[in-house]
């Protein structure tokens, strides 16, 4: 099992080797909202009627082809962190498709740990400070515990799995 850096300000800074990382979060309720604030997992948002954005962005998304192939190509030399916001409704319109990518290209899912944020873009552990998370969802390509690339939302292109794929594309 692949460690995780826990409390500590300068996690980012150290190896952080993400991936069989067991999910520790907590449920906030806001009104009818239910925000996952922690570590989390792709079955939670998948299966719990709280989340049914999850299934339609995974649904209308047709992932970037070239992307698709630099994940394959390189599976085995990075791991993923998300940061993400079950009340974010750049989140709701994303992170289906950034699964649908995963899937797509066989990508391991015990590669990537997805974390969940508040509104005021705080997790547990500090994880969100210590990663300098202004912004969600931010997906984050790691290689051999450092960070290689990350894409902020809808990235430069407006396509975050296209700007993923050439993150990971340009991995050595």
């Amino acid at each position: 099992m692949m460690g995780l850096c826990l409390g500590m300000a300068s996690c980012a800074s150290q190896k952080f080797n993400p991936g069989n990382v067991p999910t520790a979060y907590k449920v906030k309720t806001e009104g009818n909202e239910k925000i996952l604030v922690g570590i989390i997992d792709r079955n939670i948002l998948e299966k719990n009627d709280a989340f049914p954005w999850f299934k339609k962005s995974y649904d209308l998304e047709n992932p970037d082809v070239k992307a698709v192939e630099a994940f394959k190509k390189n599976i085995a030399d990075f791991q993923m962190i998300v940061f993400a916001g079950t009340w974010c409704e750049d989140t709701h319109n994303l992170l289906g498709g950034f699964y649908k990518l995963i899937d797509q290209s066989g990508f391991p899912g015990e590669n990537i740990t997805l974390i969940g944020v508040d509104h005021e873009h705080r997790s547990l552990f500090d994880l969100a400070h210590a990663f300098n998370i202004t912004n969600v969802p931010t997906f984050i390509v790691m290689k051999n515990g450092k960070e290689m690339g990350r894409v902020v939302e809808y990235g430069k292109s407006g396509n975050p799995g296209k700007d993923l794929g050439e993150i990971v594309n340009a991995l050595k």
